[in-house]
């Protein structure tokens, strides 16, 4: 039989782990903690921020550089 549901190694990322054992960030801008969704899944690793709104005020707060 294959792998139960949130057993260790079952799939990369999060997948098919309880939401309690997925991964998680801190977003930068808003300080929250969030963690991995499904439709993250393919770009976890370049999931900065929570949400748009986030993300929005991000690039908005960075200083020119110069």
């Amino acid at each position: 039989m294959g792998r139960q549901r949130g057993e260790p190694g079952a799939r990369p990322g999060g997948k098919g782990l309880p939401p309690s054992e997925r991964p998680s960030k801190v977003c930068p801008e808003c300080g929250r903690p969030f963690s991995w969704r499904k439709k993250w899944a393919a770009v976890w690793e370049q999931v900065i921020y929570c949400s748009d709104r986030c993300r929005a005020r991000g690039r908005s707060h960075k200083k020119p550089a110069g």
